[in-house]
């Protein structure tokens, strides 16, 4: 599988590259993450001209428009790290990535709920790290996270089907802009987008169905968009347990009396939180490669991302 590129902030490669020369090594995403995806190093204030170490920096006034300012000597790093970041994204731009990793809590690079302090020192979580803020305009639709909130199974899970789905999203737009690749992508993707967002995935099939009425540019941007939010959007015990129904429904006619009374025992037991996804989706892969049904088997839902990952086996 080629792999997909993502931009990372660089300490969390290793890199002793932090204000006190120190890093910020994730293991997960170095060790775990980092068989499926190629990362792009980005060190905001080294790349910027700071060195290493440097005096400590946090972001000062207005949460929706602070002032990157050191910490104890208060010169103001705000224009000097604007200019940097601006022509720094629209080099990115032709790397085509697939989605980014900030450093947590780094008034450059922290993707939300950062600090700003007023003009008492008193600091308030709104915040946006300044290149983080400007990445984050420049790619709108691009999946963003901080490495401290992928500490969080379901945010994690969250944030690598994104990814993952971009880049399928991607491949089907390299092999042609047709109507028949959507109609096929919106397909093997419909459960899902409906494990994220049913009024999403009610939306995304009525623009389907009249894929015809619109231009084929306005089609793609109206379905990626619609693509992009749905899959912002946490899945839950309950949207999922809708899903695993709709599943069953496929496997009526093969099924035993005693095997259809299992899984449904085991949908409800994963929609009261007692067990995890992985346990009724296990059973549903079962049936599928026992009994071989067309429409399920095509169904990205059943294989998201790499099995290894272990996304789904949290409670």
């Amino acid at each position: 599988m080629e792999k997909i590129k993502l931009g990372i902030s660089t300490c969390l490669l290793g890199e002793k590259v932090r204000y006190d020369g120190g890093h910020k090594l994730d293991r997960f995403l170095t060790d775990t993450l980092g068989q499926y995806v190629e990362y792009l190093p980005v060190c905001p204030e080294v790349e910027c001209g700071l060195p290493i170490p440097r005096e400590s920096m946090h972001l000062e006034g207005d949460p929706d428009s602070p002032r990157l300012v050191t910490t104890h000597t208060k010169q103001d790093m705000t224009d000097r790290m604007v200019r940097w970041a601006r022509k720094r994204v629209v080099e990115l731009k032709k790397e085509e990535l697939g989605g980014f990793i900030f450093k947590s809590n780094s008034p450059s690079s922290g993707s939300e709920r950062i600090r700003v302090y007023n003009e008492k020192g008193v600091p308030v979580k709104k915040g946006v790290g300044i290149f983080a803020r400007i990445f984050m305009d420049h790619f709108p639709l691009l999946p963003v996270e901080d490495e401290g909130r992928l500490h969080d199974p379901e945010l994690r899970e969250n944030f690598l089907e994104r990814i993952f789905t971009l880049k399928r999203w991607r491949e089907a737009l390299a092999r042609k802009e047709s109507r028949g690749n959507l109609v096929d992508f919106h397909t093997r993707h419909k459960w899902l987008i409906s494990s994220h967002s049913p009024k999403h995935y009610q939306r995304m099939g009525k623009l389907v169905a009249r894929a015809k009425d619109l231009p084929l540019r306005e089609l793609f941007q109206q379905y990626q968009t619609l693509l992009t939010e749905s899959l912002q959007l946490k899945t839950t015990l309950k949207k999922n347990a809708n899903v695993l129904q709709h599943l069953l429904g496929y496997f009526r006619e093969q099924l035993s009396p005693d095997e259809k009374q299992e899984l449904l025992e085991m949908i409800d037991h994963y929609r009261q939180g007692d067990i995890p996804l992985i346990v009724p989706m296990t059973l549903i892969n079962h049936y599928v490669r026992k009994y071989d049904p067309p429409y399920v088997k095509q169904q990205i839902y059943l294989h998201p991302h790499p099995l290894e990952l272990q996304l789904r086996n949290h409670p």
